[in-house]
């Protein structure tokens, strides 16, 4: 961790593409897609009720990780686009979604309260669900907080990873990672960069 707050104060931290991970594999069905989970909103959904005509993405974030909020001066962080991929979703008939799974920070920044609190002052457009005891997570297999996964309509994964190259400035970002994914995925064409290392915080996950 001390490695990766200092790569993201002097600003060279980088992303690295077409890297295999564990858990769901290109091509895989979803998982848990009928399960209810609390939004901010106060409303249960299951994913599959979320997902556009096109798909869904499946964004796993929280209130606490610099990766998602930012690092003061040193970083902008990656929730400030987030809106920018509901309005896109908008256009491309695929949804988005938060997660929130940091079981072990429910007192500490990550509760459902917190979240509601989170939601509203950073603006959010798009559903934040209560992911209780990461079992969403867990059946993912998602490590970090942010961690993008990409549905296409069937609901089976077409990218995941890095929702773009550059964590601290996003008039510096190089790849779209994720914008490019949904482009394609709404024309119905094969993704190109399918898989890339997603950076940030580990998901802070209850000891079993």
């Amino acid at each position: 961790m001390k490695t990766l707050f200092a790569l993201l104060s002097i600003g060279l931290l980088t992303l690295t593409a077409d890297v295999t991970t564990d858990g769901l594999a290109i091509g895989d069905k979803a998982p848990m897609t009928d399960v209810p989970m609390m939004d901010v909103s106060g409303e249960k959904m299951t994913l599959q009720q979320m997902a556009g005509e096109n798909g869904l993405a499946v964004i796993f974030s929280c209130n606490t990780c610099p990766f998602v909020i930012g690092n003061a001066e040193k970083s902008e962080g990656w929730e400030g686009r987030y809106n920018d991929y509901v309005m896109a979703g908008q256009k491309t008939g695929i949804n988005m979604v938060l997660v929130n799974s940091n079981e072990a920070k429910r007192g500490q920044g990550d509760s459902f309260d917190d979240m509601v609190a989170h939601a509203k002052t950073q603006g959010y457009k798009s559903k934040y669900v209560l992911d209780e005891n990461h079992v969403l997570a867990d059946a993912f297999g998602a490590k970090t907080t942010p961690h993008v996964y990409l549905f296409n309509k069937e609901m089976e994964l077409v990218y995941q990873g890095a929702i773009d190259d550059n964590v601290n400035k996003a008039e510096d970002v190089k790849e779209y990672y994720l914008m490019d994914a949904m482009k394609a995925t709404m024309d119905g064409q094969e993704v190109k960069v399918k898989e890339t290392k997603a950076i940030g915080c580990s998901i802070k996950r209850v000891k079993k």
